[in-house]
């Protein structure tokens, strides 16, 4: 699978939006019969296009009303110790995100935590002890502006026959 088609990027993102649908509801939404519906998502799932279904939980209603950006600083950035406290990043289920990241800094971290306390009390016992942490950063979320997993798909789009990029002029 080298190319999506229409009825591809169709069902990426109706799938995106609701991923409970059945084949049934997929198939009529794309404009495909259900038998083609499924093998097309078959075959992005095997194709990697598709890395699997998840439910998306509210933090707040399960009692994580912190969310918090974390910027650590590593004391050296040599290969054997990056790796360690990458692995030891991925342990830690309060960090939901976690970046390598450019510039200042050397991980960019998503934590949530219940509380202000409760996240002091994370950040000076695990954040801090993490293997090769030389400094932390934190800044707190006042409020979600957007948070979608959902991607942007239309640059994947063919573009419409007759609008083919045209040379810049000019002048005009």
């Amino acid at each position: 699978m080298n190319e999506l088609d229409k009825f591809d990027l169709a069902i990426l993102h109706e799938l995106q939006t609701d991923a409970r649908l059945t084949n049934a509801e997929l198939a009529q939404r794309v404009g495909l019969s259900a038998a083609p519906c499924w093998r097309r998502v078959r075959a992005l799932e095997e194709a990697g296009y598709i890395k699997g279904y998840h439910a998306e939980i509210d933090r707040r209603r399960i009692g994580l009303g912190v969310l918090a950006f974390v910027r650590l600083d590593a004391d050296r950035n040599t290969g054997g110790l990056t790796l360690a406290m990458e692995e030891a990043i991925r342990q830690i289920p309060e960090v939901v995100s976690c970046h390598y990241i450019s510039g200042t800094g050397t991980f960019e971290l998503q934590v949530v935590a219940r509380d202000l306390d409760s996240f002091s009390q994370f950040a000076r016992d695990v954040l801090l002890n993490l293997p090769n942490v030389k400094d932390m950063h934190t800044s707190f979320s006042l409020g979600e502006v957007k948070a979608s997993s959902a991607l942007p798909l239309s640059h994947l789009a063919p573009e419409p026959a007759g609008r083919a990029a045209r040379p810049a002029t000019k002048g005009r």
